[in-house]
């Protein structure tokens, strides 16, 4: 690690340039920073459409977005308005366009740098030397680099260590309650406010891509189960064809009894709307998703089905967990927090790998092996403690 930094700087811009989930998992190190600099004015620059996360953060300033495709023009313009306005910038993503972002930015930089862990295959390491020699010109920028773990870091963790320079040790970086801010919550449209009878519990079965998708099969189980418990079951997805598509596949499946209990709320809510409706029910059932980490922020009951991705690096964040990482790379079950992870069995389990195929529309041999039961014992222990 560099040597402590006494910098104590009055603008700060932090930059996240991926999705909303990688938005709301900066706000642990933005509310740490303000425990750093009080006084200093942060600002967040991001793509466009995916800083709803951070509405109403109250230590964020300004937000400023741009195109994940920008044309050279609105480049242009804004490089021209970034240009050395800041003190310094915290670089969230290891890619090579948020790093210069924060050249032209600031006069100091720290950054998240992109790689491959150790222990792996020969072409893994081969990945980790080339990735090597791409990062040294980030390496010479900045004040402190961290670098990614995809296996045993968390990246909430991640995050928090770009402020490691700033403190005398690593264990005051660490030694309190860490929590993820969701973004303040609007008011629900009054035709589906009118549809929620309480209790009911948030289903969210869409991941950005297929290999994180559980079968339908298992969604009908599911929701016909909660029916039964006198639940009322409310279904939620992105805008997103394929998100619409699915939704409606898992309401072909119901019967009319279980159908009449479940309101669809596909494409119908914005991000802070979302999080008014999972702050309202009895829990939240959820795949790999943004949404399922903005469950886990909001303090529901929050039941997270994984397959090939390590829990140990993107697991939903239990709020106020003290400590470095709250979850085990492997465990069919485990609970922290309001929050519960499950995973099917297997030893290459998490595998991080796009599928069994390794490709976006992939099937997960993994998901199909997690079963409707293991859900169904997850959702019938986290309510029980729920309304103790």
């Amino acid at each position: 690690m560099t040597a402590f930094s006494k910098l104590n700087p009055k603008k700060v811009l932090f930059i996240a340039t991926r999705q909303i989930g990688d938005v709301l998992v900066t706000t642990p190190l933005i509310s740490k920073a303000r425990e750093l600099w009080p006084n200093a004015e942060f600002h967040f620059l991001g793509y466009r459409g995916k800083l709803e996360m951070l509405k109403g953060n109250p230590d964020i300033a300004q937000t400023i977005e741009t195109s994940d495709r920008p044309r050279l023009k609105e480049y242009l313009s804004l490089f021209f308005r970034l240009f050395q306005r800041y003190d310094l910038a915290v670089v969230t993503q290891p890619s090579d366009r948020a790093y210069i972002y924060g050249l032209v930015a600031a006069r100091q930089r720290v950054g998240v740098l992109g790689g491959h862990p150790q222990g792996l295959t020969a072409e893994d390491k081969n990945k980790k030397s080339k990735s090597e020699k791409q990062n040294a010109w980030k390496k010479a920028i900045c004040l402190s680099t961290v670098d990614v773990d995809y296996f045993a870091q968390h990246v909430i963790t991640e995050k928090l260590r770009l402020l490691e320079v700033f403190y005398q040790s690593k264990q005051a970086l660490f030694s309190g309650p860490i929590s993820v801010t969701p973004p303040a919550g609007d008011p629900i449209t009054p035709s589906i406010a009118a549809q929620l009878h309480s209790p009911y519990v948030v289903v969210h079965p869409g991941p950005l891509t297929a290999y994180k998708r559980w079968p339908l099969s298992y969604w009908q189980t599911l929701l016909t189960w909660m029916v039964k418990q006198g639940w009322r079951v409310v279904l939620s997805a992105s805008p997103a064809k394929q998100d619409l598509q699915l939704n409606q596949d898992i309401l072909s499946l119901l019967d009319e009894e279980t159908l009449s209990k479940v309101v669809n709320t596909a494409g119908l809510l914005t991000i802070p709307q979302a999080g008014t409706l999972i702050q309202g029910a009895l829990a939240y059932v959820g795949v790999d998703t943004s949404i399922t980490h903005l469950a886990a922020a909001c303090n529901t009951p929050t039941i997270a089905l994984f397959g090939p991705t390590p829990p140990s690096n993107f697991g939903p964040w239990p709020n106020g967990f003290i400590g470095e990482q709250p979850y085990q790379l492997r465990a069919r079950t485990q609970t922290v927090g309001n929050v519960t992870i499950l995973q099917g069995p297997g030893e290459c389990v998490p595998c991080r790998k796009a599928g069994c195929e390794d490709h976006a529309s992939s099937r997960s041999e993994c998901l199909e092996q997690l079963e409707p039961i293991q859900v169904i014992e997850a959702l019938q222990s986290a309510t029980q403690k729920s309304t103790r």
